[in-house]
């Protein structure tokens, strides 16, 4: 996608001065292929502990993933986060900021299924006080 996006000097300059060509470069920095939820097997999806989405509605068509996958053995708790964000490259930039910082506090609780909720609301009322978006969170299990 990246040679075809720059594929002419007009091009090239559109594309880096609009941001699309470095959230390629970004993309292409932390996986090897676009990949899809609904294709990872259920076993590879229950290592993760939480799932964070950027659109209210890759977070909804998560959570309904979810709630219809057979169980796997193990029925591990999977927190689903949205961050609804703006599809562009500053909003994006700063939402990821945030998210990180959510991932933070997400990683120093000792038990996050009884303490996840409380850091998401914490967080929503302390950190996200400069924007309306409101931060969506469901426990699953698979």
């Amino acid at each position: 996608m990246y040679n075809s996006l720059a594929a002419t000097p007009e091009d090239e300059a559109f594309f880096t001065h609009n941001g699309v060509l470095q959230l390629c470069r970004r993309g292409a920095a932390v996986k090897t292929a676009p990949q899809r939820w609904q294709d990872m097997s259920s076993d590879f999806i229950a290592t993760h502990d939480v799932v964070i989405a950027f659109e209210e509605r890759i977070y909804d068509a998560v959570v309904e993933d979810l709630q219809t996958r057979e169980p796997t053995e193990s029925f591990e708790p999977i927190h689903v986060i949205c961050l609804d964000t703006k599809d562009n490259p500053h909003e994006a930039k700063l939402q990821g900021r945030v998210a990180l910082e959510l991932c933070w506090l997400l990683e120093a609780a000792d038990d996050l299924v009884v303490e996840a909720p409380g850091i998401v609301e914490s967080f929503q009322d302390e950190r996200m006080t400069h924007t309306q978006i409101k931060v969506l969170y469901q426990l699953c299990y698979l």
